[in-house]
């Protein structure tokens, strides 16, 4: 009984005739049979007949009844439901990371760029609607994973971004911003995003930033610009030694924020900055509840009327009981 509902519930008001049809066939039933007067019943005093004692079970039957029709018009069913989800209008993203040397500066733990891929890596997985592609620069700039609906690609991608010696160190923020837009400039969703992240100033690259931006403004791209990097004083590499390991000191943390305040307030985006792991992760989180996808939930019912055997038992009882008041009990005193 527990998945069965009723689509006419106000029909079980009707259960309050019940009581009056009891009360009324109780008031009728002397009525009911030929009455005979005789000055005594001696002669009559002999066991009662199984049919005499069955007799009154007559009214019963149509009692039963009563009560099966109401519950079929109260029109009792069994609903199988069944959902599917689609994305109305998607989004499509691009993550342009700064892979540069100074990301391997400590000042998050263990290093920015660990930081980032461990934030990077849940925000893709909260986004299971959209499409998401990666891009990595440094004084030159690639594209690491096209836009793709394939999240286990992009974790993959993302899982893989390292300080990369094969290309030339510098920070070519317009290249990167310039290598995203061409990424999504076709694109057709709803929403074009690009989630640009650095940790220094612009010193490479033959693209310049504001010109990126505008071709960007120009797609309808929003930027939404991350600098990372605490304020004040970071252990940041700054040579190798002879065994080619990194070698570390203090350094000035030193982000271009009226650059990147410039990118995202043209494309309509927002500036961030991330000075510890804590702040990355808040940020990402933010950008997440900033841009949502549309999901159109469709469900489906299956209903199964259950109606039916209550008509068919209403009707089985009252053909019962006209029948027996018509044949083994119509001569019956």
């Amino acid at each position: 009984m527990e998945k069965i509902t009723f689509l006419n519930p106000e029909f079980f008001w009707l259960f309050l005739l019940v009581p009056v049809a009891i009360a009324w066939l109780f008031w009728k039933k002397n009525q009911q049979s030929p009455t005979l007067k005789m000055s005594s019943l001696k002669g009559f005093s002999g066991a009662e007949s199984l049919a005499a004692k069955l007799k009154p079970f007559l009214s019963v039957f149509r009692i039963l009844a009563l009560c099966s029709l109401i519950i079929a018009l109260a029109r009792p069913r069994t609903v199988d439901v069944s959902n599917q989800t689609k994305t109305t209008k998607g989004i499509d993203i691009v993550m342009a990371v700064d892979i540069s040397g100074s990301m391997l500066a400590k000042d998050l733990k263990p290093n920015r760029i660990e930081a980032l891929k461990r934030v990077a890596a849940d925000f893709v997985t909260e986004r299971p609607n959209d499409r998401i592609g990666l891009v990595l620069y440094a004084a030159e700039a690639y594209t690491k994973t096209p836009v793709t609906s394939d999240k286990a690609v992009v974790l993959e991608a993302i899982k893989s971004i390292k300080y990369d010696t094969l290309l030339q160190d510098g920070t070519a923020i317009g290249m990167g911003l310039a290598t995203a837009v061409n990424r999504l400039k076709d694109s057709k969703a709803k929403s074009k995003i690009i989630i640009l992240l650095t940790d220094g100033v612009n010193n490479a690259g033959f693209i310049e930033p504001e010109t990126a931006s505008d071709i960007a403004k120009q797609y309808d791209i929003k930027v939404y610009t991350i600098g990372i990097g605490t304020n004040g004083m970071a252990e940041s590499p700054y040579a190798l030694s002879p065994t080619g390991q990194l070698l570390f000191r203090n350094a000035k943390v030193e982000i271009d924020e009226p650059l990147m305040k410039s990118i995202a307030r043209k494309t309509d985006g927002r500036y961030f900055r991330a000075t510890s792991n804590s702040k990355l992760a808040e940020i990402y989180d933010e950008i997440n509840k900033l841009e949502t996808t549309e999901i159109e939930e469709l469900k489906f019912y299956d209903y199964d009327e259950k109606y039916r055997p209550f008509v068919l038992l209403a009707g089985i009882l009252l053909l019962l009981e006209i029948g027996l008041r018509n044949t083994v009990y119509r001569s019956f005193i």
